[in-house]
């Protein structure tokens, strides 16, 4: 839609200025924000006291957010240094950082442990979105062929410091994983609502927001005025991106980053499916295998391979009498206090013996003296164990 309102003009209309729409989406942020905590409480009396006790008298709480805001306006600004100094395909295999960069700060930051199976599905999810934007990195898409094809050596081309352009992108990437991070930590390690805390980071956001606008567009808003070339489809694109920004708030409130990569990353296939509606985008193969590909590592970053089956006394009585055809069965239960599916009054409830150690059980078979006979197996696969022995 933003990209939409970019290029599609209406005969003697003025484009809008972007920095304009980006300043207008985080005041009307702080502006929802305000109008949900107004509900919330239910009353403007309520709702001033906590405005002055929550935002006006907490100034600290609303400097805190300068910091992911001014990681993300260093961010925009060196994407555009990247840009400049990258070819577009080095550039956007390089960008995909963010992904791990994220996934890093997330068991820097937050504690968060991942497992093997999840670093190999973000692998996959760089991937498979670097080859979903290889399409938009060549020129062979169907918008081309509307266009005159001009030879590279027609071409004024500016000069590139591939040096600089890989340092600003590495730092935007780092700058964004630690950013995003950052706020979700305090999102969740705080007792400050969410709203709250939207407008403390849409207060920043304006400020910086205001100063890029006023540094680089300031001519253009005195000859034009604020609002010019705008008309409703500019005003749809702003309150998308204040919205867009609140959902994903939302989404790191309550699940995280890392997430928020997945859907970011799915959301890119969508807006190729509606661009095939709107700009005749024909999808190629390498697009459609990428996108093949950010399918299957959501899948795969949502298993929990290492999911263990909760069982309640009577069902392990229930497996207990399914062998009662073996004789002198003695089973061993280890259990990892805390993390294990067997709890210590569970195992002695049901008639086995405990040792406190991880998570896995170990069957002898005592019949045979001379023979010490051991399988061990998950606790996930004690159901299977069981019919195997039936077998």
């Amino acid at each position: 839609m933003m990209r939409y309102s970019r290029i599609v003009q209406k005969p003697g209309q003025i484009m809008y200025i972007a920095s304009t729409a980006v300043f207008l989406a985080e005041v009307l942020k702080i502006v929802a924000c305000l109008a949900v905590m107004r509900h919330q409480q239910g009353s403007w009396r309520k709702f001033s006291l906590m405005v002055r006790r929550e935002i006006l008298g907490k100034p600290k709480e609303t400097l805190k957010m300068l910091i992911p805001s001014g990681l993300y306006a260093l961010q925009n600004n060196l994407l555009y240094v990247a840009l400049s100094n990258l070819e577009a395909a080095t550039f956007q295999v390089t960008y995909q950082m963010k992904i791990m960069s994220t996934a890093l700060f997330s068991v820097v930051l937050l504690g968060r442990s991942l497992s093997r199976d999840k670093w190999f599905a973000l692998l996959l999810l760089m991937i498979g979105v670097t080859l979903v934007q290889s399409q938009s990195m060549s020129g062979n898409s169907s918008t081309g062929n509307n266009t005159a094809q001009l030879k590279d050596e027609d071409i004024p081309m500016a000069p590139q410091n591939p040096l600089i352009g890989l340092i600003a992108v590495i730092t935007s990437c780092i700058s964004s994983g630690f950013a995003g991070c950052y706020f979700e930590k305090i999102l969740k390690t705080s007792d400050t609502s969410m709203w709250v805390r939207n407008i403390q980071l849409g207060i920043s956001g304006s400020f910086f927001s205001l100063v890029g606008m006023l540094a680089y567009d300031m001519q253009s808003i005195r000859e034009g005025g604020l609002l010019q070339g705008y008309d409703w489809l500019t005003w749809v694109v702003v309150a998308n991106q204040a919205l867009g920004g609140l959902l994903v708030a939302i989404v790191v409130k309550y699940a995280d980053n890392i997430l928020k990569g997945f859907a970011t990353s799915l959301s890119i296939i969508v807006s190729g499916i509606i661009s095939i509606y709107l700009f005749n985008f024909q999808p190629s193969r390498v697009f459609i295998v990428g996108a093949f590909i950010v399918m299957i590592s959501s899948y795969l970053y949502g298993i929990d391979f290492s999911k263990k089956l909760n069982f309640t006394i009577d069902e392990i009585r229930r497996l207990m009498d399914k062998v009662t055809n073996v004789r002198n069965m003695s089973v061993i239960a280890h259990v990892d206090h805390g993390k294990s599916t067997l709890s210590d009054s569970l195992v002695s409830k049901a008639g086995i013996i405990s040792s406190g150690r991880a998570g896995e059980a170990r069957y002898m078979d005592t019949r045979k003296d001379e023979i010490e006979r051991g399988i061990t197996i998950k606790s996930t696969a004690i159901s299977m164990y069981f019919e195997m022995e039936l077998s």
